[in-house]
């Protein structure tokens, strides 16, 4: 049994999206402030969290920062804001779907379902090996670890889908409307600007230096490809 944190400081639409989520036997845990939504988190072993934006005491995008300081869970907005530069913030701080008010609750659970397969499993994408390295790369897909010489990187579910998936096709260039379509299992229209946010965040964990990487590569107008070798990096 999967357990669910929905966080929204309207009682209306937590008691629906719990009726919703419940027919599918989530255990549901309820929040009405970011700072109730940590608390629950802190103290549940929580697999998703369904957060609102605009929430009294501490909103949904602070707590979402706060969550991703100490945790990887999928964690999926719900904003009443429909601008393309609030869905950049919510991605930015670490979110890895937003869902925009006044929603279909069946979509919002078809969003979950999806967010918590590939958390588990990855069962949405092809699996090939379970352990896979590249350069000082080396990414552990049983245990769901990815260490960068040596040294343990902490990455979101859908950061680390995205790794997982040019890692397992180096050389091969992927456009950001076919990472999309992998990773979030949704239609790629107006997706350019999601997939570059999370390949920007990727690279500040894996490159020694962002501006110059050595793995994660832009090949211009097409999309984005890891390096089958990486060259060393000179110091």
């Amino acid at each position: 049994m999967y357990n669910i944190l929905i966080c929204d400081d309207e009682k209306d639409i937590v008691s629906a999206l719990s009726i919703y989520l419940s027919t599918e036997n989530y255990k549901i845990f309820t929040a009405f402030t970011g700072k109730e939504a940590l608390d629950v988190v802190a103290h549940n072993d929580i697999h998703l969290v369904l957060m609102d934006v605009m929430m009294p005491q501490m909103d949904g995008i602070s707590a979402t920062a706060k969550l991703r300081e100490q945790y990887n869970i999928p964690i999926i907005l719900l904003t009443a804001k429909s601008e393309d530069s609030d869905k950049i913030l919510g991605l930015n701080i670490g979110a890895d779907d937003y869902i925009t008010k006044p929603f279909n609750p069946i979509e919002v659970l078809a969003r979950v379902k999806s967010h918590l397969r590939r958390y588990t499993s990855l069962g949405g994408m092809a699996k090939k090996a379970s352990h896979l390295v590249i350069g000082g790369i080396d990414l552990d897909d049983d245990s769901k670890t990815v260490t960068v010489d040596g040294e343990p990187v902490s990455l979101t579910p859908s950061e680390y889908n995205i790794l997982k998936l040019l890692m397992e096709n180096p050389g091969r260039v992927f456009s950001s409307n076919q990472i999309y379509e992998q990773i979030w299992n949704e239609d790629a229209y107006g997706s350019g600007s999601v997939v570059a946010v999370h390949i920007r965040h990727l690279r500040e964990k894996i490159e020694i230096n962002p501006s110059e990487p050595r793995y994660l590569k832009v090949v211009w107008g097409l999309g984005y490809k890891m390096e089958k070798e990486a060259k060393e990096w000179q110091k």
